[in-house]
Order: structure tokens, then sequence, then C-alpha cells
């Protein structure tokens, strides 16, 4: 048995498909983590949803910013953005049971050694109080009262955590876990910057070098930073190599440290025009 973990794969079907042929996947013998992004952008997001809801317990998905977008239109809690290929899933006739699986996929999943989630941590947080507030913000998600709390992600962010209440903390933690690069010398977060981590403004750094996770903390596994692409870091892995741009998707074999790299194959991603 093997555990591999992808980066964001935003609708881009067939580079999914040929990664797991090409790292021989088997659901009945292996393990999937994907790092969010499942939809958007590339050309067949509703096929990707189908694939990996399929592969049963087979696979672990944690939410991201685009999986969250999604929620939100099909809640009627956000409108349609430029770039956006949604419109499949939200008229499929299994709309309903995809949405379900869905929002019932957790922000952030700890198991053995290893933390992941699409996007950052705060540098305030350690990985079980990240843990605990991403597990208070997917029982709001797989509740009834789910489109009221998608309504509520659309609320203005704090500035900090500090100086944040209890509902502005969950915002927060949505944002952070599904959308964060960046933070200020002060460890505030910053979610405009998406270039290379070289080119950022004065005074800001990415979130996971203002961290001091020691050497038994959990290893974090993440994705979401094109720019960033696939990197081996202090604190684990950056797994989004810009599939849906044209780049490639990457898997890591997270139980010996391989790596595996398919290049992109989906025609009508956002890089190929």
């Amino acid at each position: 048995m093997a555990t591999y973990a992808i980066g964001d794969v935003q609708g881009c079907l067939l580079s999914l498909d040929a990664l797991l042929a090409r790292v021989g996947f088997e659901p009945g013998r292996d393990r999937l983590w994907v790092a969010g992004d499942l939809v958007n952008r590339g050309p067949d997001s509703l096929g990707v949803l189908r694939r990996l809801r399929g592969l049963g317990p087979a696979v672990t998905v944690v939410l991201g910013n685009h999986d969250v977008h999604l929620l939100g239109r099909a809640a009627g809690a956000r409108s349609m953005r430029k770039g956006d290929t949604l419109d499949r899933i939200l008229a499929a006739p299994d709309r309903e049971v995809l949405i379900d699986w869905l929002r019932r996929q957790p922000l952030m999943h700890v198991e053995g050694g290893w933390a992941l989630f699409h996007a950052g941590l705060l540098p305030e947080w350690s990985v079980d109080e990240a843990r605990g507030w991403a597990a208070e913000a997917e029982a709001r998600l797989a509740g009834p009262q789910w489109r009221a709390f998608l309504e509520e992600l659309g609320g203005k962010l704090p500035g900090s955590w500090a100086e944040a209440g209890r509902g502005g903390r969950l915002r927060l933690t949505v944002a952070a876990l599904t959308r964060l690069r960046m933070v200020d010398r002060k460890g505030r977060p910053e979610f405009g910057f998406k270039g290379p981590p070289a080119e950022a403004p004065r005074g800001l750094v990415p979130w996971y070098a203002a961290r001091d996770d020691g050497p038994d903390a959990p290893r974090l596994v993440f994705g979401h930073w094109a720019a960033l692409g696939f990197t081996r870091l202090r604190v684990g892995f950056a797994l989004d190599s810009g599939c849906v741009w044209g780049g490639a998707l990457t898997a890591i074999r997270l139980d010996d440290g391989a790596v595996f790299r398919q290049p992109a194959l989906d025609r009508g991603a956002a890089g190929r025009g």
C-alpha cells in the first residue's frame, strides 16, 4: 500500500488519469490525497468530481478556494467570476449528489505525521489548533445551515487572528486554509500577492517561513501556489505545479518521498487557451 499526495487538479481530468496510471494507483490497495482545488479553470471539473468521488475511501481530499467558490455558487451565495468553468457541474443531473459530497470534505486532514490542506497556516497556529478550527468550519459546511455559513464567509476578514471574534476567526480559518500565501513581519495574513516568493513586496514573507514548527511537528503538504511550484521545504512539500496553466500535475509518494510528474494534457485549460 502507498499513499500519493497531489496538488491542484482544477478540472484537468486527462492529466489526473494519466498521473494515476503513471504511478500505478490501485484504489483497493493505495490511497490518494488531493490538496484542494479539484475544480475550475480546467475543461472537465465535472469529470474530476465524479472520478474522485468514485474512488470512495481510497481518496482523501481537502477543500481549496475554487471548491469553496463552487459551493458558494451552488448555495446562491456567490456570483459567477471571469474564468469560471463550473456551469456543467451546476447543470448536471447528479449536481446535488456531487455538491453534497464536496461540502462534507475536510479543510484539513492530519494523519501519520502529515498535515494536508490547500493553502496555508497562520504562524500562531499549531497544527492541532488549526485542525480544531478547521473542524468547526467543516461542521458548519456539512450541516443543514451550510448555505448561511457560505454567506457568512463573504463577510469582512479581520486583519489578524488576535483581533478577531469567533465569527471572524471562522472566516479567517477558511481564508487561511484555502487562500493564504504571504504574511507580514508580524504574522498578519496578506491575501493579494500571487507571484513567486522572490518577487514579493518588501515586508512580506511566505507563511511557512514565519512558522516555528519543531522536529516532531507533522510535515505539511499543500498546493494553491502555482508560482512557487513543486518545492521541498523545511516544513514539508508544496505541490501545485500549475497543471491548469500548462505545467504539470505532480504526485509525491509520502511513504518514501518519490516524485512523479505528469505534463499537462488537457486542452482548454487556462494555460492552453
